[in-house]
């Protein structure tokens, strides 16, 4: 898999923005069949910083009900938490 199809879009939430101020933590949303050592590799590449930890959530898909009838689902979701060394950012990240 190509590094441009690992990292999706960055997320960019209260919680993502406080995480990056205090932890020093970034999040992506990704491919569903990536890996950790995938997402490091991407982020290293694509950034040039140093990804000292990486954390994955998976959201299942949701099936929406109105009145007990199906009327449609939300599909799933992987996202990536990724720890940079101190010291290393993400220009793109700091105007936000």
């Amino acid at each position: 898999m190509d590094i441009t199809q690992i990292i999706i879009k960055p997320i960019l939430t209260e919680k993502s923005t406080l995480l990056k101020d205090g932890e020093n933590k970034l999040t992506f949303l990704v491919h569903p069949s990536a890996n950790k050592y995938q997402i490091k590799k991407a982020i290293e590449e694509l950034f040039q910083v140093k990804v000292e930890k990486v954390n994955v959530v998976r959201k299942a898909p949701r099936v929406l009900k109105r009145f007990g009838r199906v009327v449609g689902k939300r599909p799933g979701l992987k996202k990536a938490y990724v720890t940079l060394a101190p010291g290393d950012k993400i220009e793109f990240f700091e105007g936000v």
